[in-house]
């Protein structure tokens, strides 16, 4: 029997992800990246309305209650909430039409992490930028997959993991710039048997919770790597969770029906996003800073 509440959206998507609450609209965005849509739909429910994009995206960030950040294949774009014009704000491997976004979240000094992996996950063109006033520098290359990008309420650590390796890994960062502060030590280690570690999301108590790719599971890890819960979903292909609601206390979580067959008959809720029946203490993703 699965642990989940419900289907927070219906829509099937091909490759859901990237969830973030914009708790001054009361609306929860996320994006198909393969099937190019920016997904919007307030927390109390409602229909959920499909953006056309230009260009394919994997995040989403605040930048205030008029204006989206999104990190796309080129590069990051400004996106008024009201008319649904792009602008570029900064290129991002514009250079490297091999490659394209992927997961990505907001430290809290406004500080953004994007990650970028070959359109093939070809093996070694993953990395892993920082993005904060306009300034743009690459932390982390070699990496695969680059998923589950997720900060400490302080701002003292980080998350991030290579999905194709099965390791998360933490590593410290300065609270004023979210630039890496140490060397990245192993947090946690995923059996490749038990699929894979993909988007994730810390809460106000410390605890990370990560969508784990093709094991139809949600699980909740304490700040020593421990696994402490394991919550079952109903699509093998969860993405990514966040927080919504007006006291960000319920979690939501994306899903792919990437690669799948398309009759689905043993994987039907494929690509749909859904909540999870457990009240946390979650927190809103910090909004970026762009200047």
């Amino acid at each position: 029997m699965s642990g989940w509440a419900g289907i927070f959206c219906d829509r099937a998507c091909i490759l859901g992800e990237g969830p973030v609450a914009h708790p001054g609209l009361g609306r929860l965005y996320w994006l198909d990246i393969l099937g190019k849509h920016l997904c919007e739909r307030p927390f109390s429910g409602g229909a959920t309305t499909l953006h056309d994009l230009p260009v394919m995206a994997s995040m989403v960030a605040r930048v205030d209650d008029a204006t989206l950040l999104l990190g796309a294949e080129d590069g990051l774009y400004l996106r008024d909430i009201d008319s649904g014009r792009m602008r570029l704000l900064a290129a991002l491997e514009a250079d490297r039409p091999e490659t394209r976004s992927n997961d990505g979240r907001v430290h809290p000094c406004g500080a953004l992490w994007l990650g970028t992996m070959g359109r093939e996950a070809q093996a070694g063109y993953g990395a892993i930028h920082w993005f904060f006033r306009g300034a743009v520098r690459t932390l982390f290359t070699g990496l695969t997959i680059p998923n589950a990008i997720a900060f400490a309420a302080d701002g003292t650590h980080a998350i991030f993991a290579d999905s194709e390796a099965g390791t998360i890994w933490r590593v410290a960062t300065d609270p004023a710039t979210g630039l890496p502060a140490g060397d990245r030590q192993v947090f946690v280690q995923v059996p490749a048997s038990e699929g894979a570690p993909d988007g994730a999301v810390i809460d106000a108590e410390g605890l990370v919770w990560n969508a784990r790719w093709g094991a139809a599971s949600l699980d909740a890890y304490a700040p020593d790597g421990t696994r402490v819960r394991s919550i079952a979903m109903p699509a093998r292909q969860v993405t990514c969770p966040a927080f919504i609601g007006p006291d960000a206390d319920t979690l939501v979580v994306t899903s792919a029906t990437e690669g799948l067959d398309p009759d689905r008959t043993d994987d039907r809720f494929a690509g749909r996003t859904f909540t999870v029946p457990v009240k946390v203490k979650g927190r809103f993703e910090p909004v970026v800073r762009v200047e």
